[in-house]
């Protein structure tokens, strides 16, 4: 295999191992934007991918467990925004709380439901999201340089993929573009200036736990019923705190927190394909070495080599209303 075909290969799998961190990072930010810190995305994730799993297995449709992964997370988001909104309680705590309780809890039923020591049983072809091949990609695949990219780099990927990347320039408008993101945004700078103006800080703080909690399900959904073919215990393996060190990276913006997380993908994939490899002078790459970067890399970014990152205003504070 030529260098070229190699590079074609590692960016296709980088594309397919960032779509959760995407998704995540998009979720992260509308919480944040809004004033909500939101550590939850682990557990909601793992909830989401848990709920997706056996309702498709159930079912055998990819689609209804989808559609249960987003109401088991959207429903922890209203968990998330009655114990942080209304009852004024602290968001990292209750974040914190709700990945403890999912990362029992998802085990605990998957005993009770499946004796599989946590595990859902594997889904059939019709219970998962199938890649999807792109008019005209078999017809080029052949064709030198382009084919490749289009084939192998462009097509041949699940919904789930491409919903994740045009969910970015989607986000970006709804936030910069619509009066509904201006009033998100204005929220997590200002609180008391928007209450002053007649909207209700505390129904647009619910709404942007709601839009955080809609895109963290496709992203649990994804894990369990599109990359892999069952839920496992603890799946999701950091990623929901990966996704908040991109969204960081990112300033809360769509686009760069979107980088961050092809550059995250882009490790992940690269240690798959590094585990074995023997580089000269140095020996054998090992493999705890190659999975562990993403984790080295996220500790590195948070520790302050990424430039001055600055939160909303209102992050994190909870809006008393003045009488």
């Amino acid at each position: 295999m030529d260098n070229f075909q190699m590079i074609v290969l590692l960016l296709d799998a980088t594309m397919r191992t960032s779509t959760p961190l995407i998704l995540a990072a998009l979720a992260g930010m509308f919480s944040e934007r809004a004033g909500t810190i939101n550590l939850a995305l682990e557990g909601m994730m793992l909830g989401g991918a848990f709920s997706a799993a056996c309702v498709a297995y159930y079912t055998n449709s990819h689609w209804l467990g989808l559609g249960a992964a987003v109401l088991t997370t959207m429903g922890l988001s209203l968990l998330h925004g009655f114990a942080c909104i209304t009852h004024k309680g602290n968001q990292v705590v209750s974040g914190m709380a709700i990945n403890i309780l999912m990362s029992g809890l998802t085990a605990l039923v998957g005993i009770a439901l499946f004796a599989q020591g946590g595990k859902t049983p594997a889904l059939d072809h019709s219970a998962r999201f199938q890649p999807i091949t792109l008019p005209g990609a078999d017809a080029v695949a052949n064709v030198p340089i382009l084919g490749s990219l289009y084939s192998e780099l462009i097509s041949g990927h699940n919904i789930l993929v491409y919903v994740a990347f045009l969910a970015v320039p989607a986000s970006w408008w709804v936030l910069y573009r619509t009066r509904f993101g201006l009033r998100l945004r204005a929220v997590g700078e200002n609180p008391g200036a928007v209450d002053t103006a007649g909207i209700s800080v505390v129904g647009m703080r619910y709404k942007s736990v709601l839009c955080s909690g809609f895109l963290v399900g496709i992203s649990g959904a994804y894990l369990s019923t599109a990359q892999g073919a069952s839920f496992l215990s603890d799946m999701t393996a950091g990623k929901g705190y990966i996704a908040l060190a991109a969204m960081v990276f990112g300033k809360w913006r769509p686009f760069p927190a979107m980088f961050a997380c092809i550059l995250f993908g882009f490790l992940d994939a690269a240690a798959t394909r590094l585990q074995g490899v023997i580089l000269p002078g140095i020996g054998e790459v090992p493999v705890q070495l190659v999975q562990a970067l993403p984790y080295i890399l996220t500790v590195i970014l948070l520790a302050g080599f990424i430039g001055r990152a600055v939160a909303p205003k209102s992050l994190g504070r909870p809006y008393v209303k003045e009488r």
